[in-house]
């Protein structure tokens, strides 16, 4: 049977193994290892944020679905982990006889860890909060957690005294961007336990499955100085959307980037240099992990899998991190399949077929001949490993966010040719991705001043109105089938432009079965 080794960055975009795109990591590994693999140009997460983008790569399924929202171990966490009868197809592995090891970041449940679902665990990091006996006793320990972490920060914020890098906050926690750090996140020891782990399996009876999940390159951005040294800063240049005012979108998105407008250009050139060394550091770890895999024998035995949880702005319209902002860059991720199971077809290609994080576990599943006890929401990719045409099932991605701790209900629907951001809080927007690939336009930005007896979908220009409806129908179809709970009819909560009855196709979809208590 095939071994399985997993490799999760963490907010890596999708860009940075792109040796077209101008932002883009030195990764020579990753370079070498896509000869034999299959690069997914467009590859995307769910949402841009950690613990609903992981959980839906655990899973299968979508936020709407296993129930997890934003950070699982704040005081804040609209959820504390996936629903009770949400499963994961690690289970499914683990009775096909597969032995699991996971070293590194889980962030899907702040009371269930992996070993709930099959998983034995080398090293995980963060670890785990303390047991708690209840979510009331779960939200106290995370808001005492905070508060104690603004008391120990406790400083004068002096703008006069700022260090390169520094966001100034004041009353908030010291904020550097970026930096040196020789062991970062300590994802060199989450790597050297899967070493071991591959080591200490060479030549065994059992197959097993591997899970590597690092924190780089998360900010603040510190990778080791000798990545550093590989970039020239000089050579280092923004992207053509960093000059974007935001003033035709939504106010939260001003309001999020403007933190980062007290960094000079030269600072903000520096983010990137120490981000896109953050992204060859990985690279660096990846690759000890292929080493590990020849040196027990096992890499031609072994599918391997590079991808990231969710994307980073890396100053795409003046932004870092991630957030409610829609753009691409936060959702994009890399994606490589290599390794065991690919043809000789297959080796060297790329697919720009979209495909979601949620499409990995059905891929894995298939890959290795195991059975799972529930249907996933996600489409198998092993078309496109055998060198065949994908065609999955659906003609657009939907991505799904209540807000990363600061709330905000946002649904996206994306095709080839349009992204409609329908935004609960604020306007919504619409881009031409063929015309207009860097987001700089929104064709829905409202216009000063009232208008008494039109319509707000009056607002939309008549040319795009048809656009408008049809993305609106395939987002509301998504919902039915997802379990999306967006569907409040009240007077000021029902804001979509064109709502759910809009066509009677919605109606002819069915929403997916909730699992019975033997399957879950």
């Amino acid at each position: 049977m095939t071994n399985v080794l997993v490799f999760m960055t963490d907010q890596q975009r999708g860009s940075t193994i792109d040796p077209a795109h101008r932002v883009r990591a030195i990764t020579p590994r990753i370079d070498k290892f896509r000869n034999t693999g299959v690069t997914f140009t467009r590859a995307y997460a769910p949402s841009p944020h950690c613990c609903p983008s992981r959980a839906s790569f655990f899973t299968g399924r979508y936020p709407s679905e296993h129930g997890v929202w934003n950070n699982v171990n704040v005081s804040n966490a609209l959820s504390r982990g996936p629903r009770e009868h949400v499963a994961f197809w690690s289970q499914d592995f683990a009775e096909a006889g597969y032995q699991l090891g996971f070293s590194g970041k889980w962030h899907v449940s702040n009371s269930q860890s992996p070993e709930v679902f099959g998983w034995d665990e080398l090293l995980l990091h963060p670890p785990m909060p303390a047991a708690a006996s209840s979510k009331e006793s779960e939200h106290t320990t995370a808001r005492n957690a905070e508060w104690a972490e603004l008391k120990n920060s406790l400083a004068p914020s002096d703008a006069s005294e700022r260090m390169p890098g520094e966001i100034i906050r004041p009353g908030w926690p010291r904020y550097v961007q970026y930096g040196v750090d020789e062991a970062p996140f300590r994802d060199d020891a989450v790597t050297d336990q899967a070493v071991s782990f591959i080591a200490e399996r060479a030549d065994g009876e059992r197959p097993w499955m591997l899970y590597v999940g690092t924190l780089g390159p998360h900010d603040p951005y510190t990778p080791p100085q000798r990545f550093l040294d590989m970039y020239d800063p000089e050579e280092i240049t923004l992207p053509a959307s960093f000059i974007d005012p935001l003033d035709d979108k939504p106010a939260l998105y001003r309001r999020t980037r403007d933190p980062f407008d007290q960094l000079s250009l030269e600072e903000h050139r520096e983010s990137l240099r120490h981000y896109l060394a953050f992204c060859s550091y990985e690279d660096y770890l990846f690759g000890r992990l292929l080493d590990a895999l020849e040196s027990s024998g096992e890499l031609e035995n072994t599918l391997v899998l590079y991808v990231s949880d969710h994307g980073d702005y890396t100053s795409e319209h003046g932004l870092w991190a991630k957030g409610l902002p829609s753009f691409d860059a936060a959702y994009n991720v890399p994606l490589v399949i290599g390794g065991a199971n690919i043809s000789t077809r297959a080796a060297g290609t790329t697919c720009d077929v979209p495909v979601s994080l949620v499409d990995l576990g059905p891929t894995l599943l298939e890959e290795c001949g195991v059975t799972s006890r529930t249907r996933p929401s996600g489409f198998s990719l092993s078309a496109a490993l055998r060198g065949q045409a994908l065609n999955l099932p659906r003609n657009e991605l939907v991505f799904q966010s209540n807000g990363n701790e600061a709330y905000g209900i946002q649904r996206i629907v994306m095709t080839d040719s349009w992204k409609l951001v329908y935004n609960m809080f604020d306007d919504d927007e619409l881009y031409d991705r063929v015309a207009d690939p860097d987001e700089m336009t929104n064709l829905l930005a409202s216009t000063p001043g009232r208008s008494l007896g039109t319509a707000p979908s009056a607002r939309i220009p008549a040319h795009l109105r048809t656009t408008v409806r049809d993305l609106y129908e395939r987002l509301w179809r998504f919902a039915k089938q997802h379990e999306d709970d967006i569907i409040n009819s009240y007077i000021v909560t029902a804001l979509a432009h064109f709502g759910p009855t809009t066509t009677a196709h919605t109606w002819n979809v069915s929403p997916p079965q909730t699992p019975a208590a033997s399957e879950a």
